[in-house]
């Protein structure tokens, strides 16, 4: 054969050596290509086959991650003695959590229901506690949206237990982990990864927070955004809220809270920063002008934070919020006077807990004894405002011999220092009834803070008509039974005013009190009115022991200190 046909031979042999073999193994059938939202989805509890990942331009990723997508809905509910919490498998997020041991502030009382510290209503519209944020909205939109797959078990468990909830469509993966014990505490690790780093991205708590039936005005009044360091946390009123703000580190804490309860972020490292926002909300049957306002939080986490965090939501009951660590005591905010009111808190638990058991009781116990260790000081701004009504008649002419002068005269000066005089001459002091009461306030002002703030009286029944302490009374029985007793004491004190338009204002104030006291809550009218009732007493036992002397006219000389004065003093 010539070299032609060899190859012309050789060439045929090849193709048929060629179809033969792919005849008898065919190769496999390329995969259909599909759309990304018409693609299949996993079973729950399974996973499907990794898929390699791409970038936005169509290049491949240099990680590839596996697809990962839950088939329905569902609810996974966690509980323990403490709360009872409804997580939902769209976004991962919290749909409810409720705390068993509280009630909510429904007007009617037969309505009221274990208290659910998440707005559902207002979180319908607006996104649910424990959303994420990414820098892509188009992202943040599908790991709020997606359906995650959850770690084996009921759709129902007790704590102690961990839920772990995971979504990834093979180029970005989401991985929410809660861990439960015994205690208000959560613990909470979130990771936003596309394959090559982790993702910066905000924790929410989206709908606001607290006890949805308070009084608008009531919110308000103690409604506070809590962050900074445990030991001396800052505060800020919600209403002042502008906007969004961002409060950069360092944080030990950062969340909200209302009178009664908190929603507190404990980053797991101080450098995280804290982000809170205001929006208002427009409920669907809402037709006053007057939109209802929100104030919602977020933790910001970065890419190098790989540590969980934890959450409280619970009460702020101070052997609660003493058992966290860091402790958390410090966000009942008594004020300046809480180095008093946290001792006058201990007393009025123990009272309540060891001799009577009921808080109206405990009220009324301690009140009497403060005003009882109280007594030697007022007693002497008693005496103190007998010495001056003795003088008055005395100064009165000194000031009317001046009355035509005006006050930057020289002479004005002179009448100064006769009326100072006649004090000295006569051993009156004219600080000497203010003093002793500059020393009661912090016990009034740290009371008055305890009964404020303190959980244990809310919807605490004291006797017949009074159900709630920390409401106000319902048929104002209180608060004009302690105008009444204001105006008694008043006119049992002696008064060292000399000034009639001065002495028209004091009879004027037990009215001024009443106005304001018709809407502070029962608790704090029955320490008011209770202090007036022990204030009447001891006012009687002092005018029985020590007669006050009769007004000295003017021009009559006073005997010297040292000789009657005294005696009759």
């Amino acid at each position: 054969m010539t070299q032609e046909k060899r190859i012309l031979l050789a060439f045929a042999l090849s193709f048929l050596l060629m179809m033969g073999w792919r005849s008898l193994y065919p190769p496999p059938e390329p995969p259909p290509e599909t759309q990304t939202d018409e693609a299949p989805v996993a079973a729950e509890g399974e996973a499907e086959a990794p898929a390699p990942a791409a970038d936005p331009a169509g290049a491949p990723s240099y990680a590839t991650l596996p697809v990962l997508r839950g088939s329905q809905a569902r609810e996974i509910i966690v509980e323990n003695g403490l709360y009872r919490i409804v997580f939902s498998t769209q976004g991962a997020v919290v749909k409810s959590w409720v705390l068993k041991e509280y009630k909510d502030s429904h007007q009617e009382e037969s309505l009221r229901e274990p208290l659910d510290v998440v707005n559902a209503a207002a979180c319908e519209g607006v996104g649910y506690p424990f959303s994420l944020s990414l820098e892509s909205a188009d992202l943040t939109q599908k790991v709020n949206e997606a359906l995650y797959l959850t770690s084996p078990g009921p759709n129902r468990r007790e704590a102690p237990t961990e839920v772990t909830f995971e979504f990834s469509d093979g180029q970005i993966r989401v991985k929410k982990t809660f861990s439960f014990d015994s205690s208000y505490v959560v613990q909470v690790d979130t990771q936003v990864t596309d394959g090559r780093r982790n993702l910066p991205h905000g924790i929410h708590w989206y709908g606001g927070f607290g006890d949805r039936f308070v009084r608008e005005r009531d919110f308000a009044r103690f409604a506070k955004v809590v962050y900074g360091l445990s030991a001396e946390p800052e505060f800020t009123d919600q209403g002042d809220v502008e906007g969004e703000q961002r409060i950069p580190g360092p944080l030990e804490l950062a969340g909200l809270s209302d009178r009664y309860f908190a929603g507190i972020f404990l980053p797991g490292s101080t450098d995280s920063s804290f982000r809170i926002s205001k929006r208002t909300w427009e409920p669907p049957d809402w037709t006053d002008e007057d939109k209802p306002e929100i104030v919602e939080m977020a933790l910001a986490r970065t890419e190098f934070q790989s540590e969980p965090l934890r959450l409280f939501v619970g009460p702020k009951d101070l052997a609660v919020l003493g058992a966290v660590s860091p402790s958390l005591e410090a966000i009942v905010d008594y004020g300046w006077f809480g180095f008093i009111a946290r001792p006058l808190f201990s007393m009025l638990r123990y009272t309540h807990d060891h001799i009577v058991s009921n808080y109206g009781w405990a009220i009324v116990l301690v009140t009497i004894l403060i005003n009882l260790a109280l007594f030697p000081l007022k007693l002497k701004s008693i005496r103190s405002s007998q010495a001056m009504q003795r003088v008055a008649p005395q100064i009165k002419a000194i000031q009317d011999r001046y009355k035509g002068y005006k006050f930057n005269d020289p002479r004005k000066q002179r009448m100064n220092q006769e009326v100072m005089a006649l004090y000295k001459q006569h051993g009156v002091n004219p600080f000497g009834g203010c003093l002793p009461m500059v020393v009661q306030i912090p016990f009034l002002f740290g009371f008055y803070r305890v009964l404020d703030l303190a959980i244990e009286l809310r919807q605490a029944p004291f006797v017949g008509w009074i159900h709630d302490l920390s409401a106000r009374d319902p048929f104002f029985i209180l608060p004009v039974t302690m105008i009444v007793t204001m105006f008694l004491l008043q006119k049992m004190t002696p008064t060292p005013a000399t000034d009639p338009a001065q002495q028209r204002m004091m009879k004027l104030m037990p009215i001024f009190f009443g106005i304001f006291f018709f809407t502070f809550p029962a608790g704090l009218v029955l320490y008011w009115l209770v202090g007036n009732l022990v204030g009447i007493g001891q006012q009687v036992l002092i005018n029985r022991l020590s007669k006050t002397p009769a007004p000295v006219p003017a021009g009559k000389a006073l005997p010297r200190k040292g000789k009657r004065a005294d005696s009759n003093r």
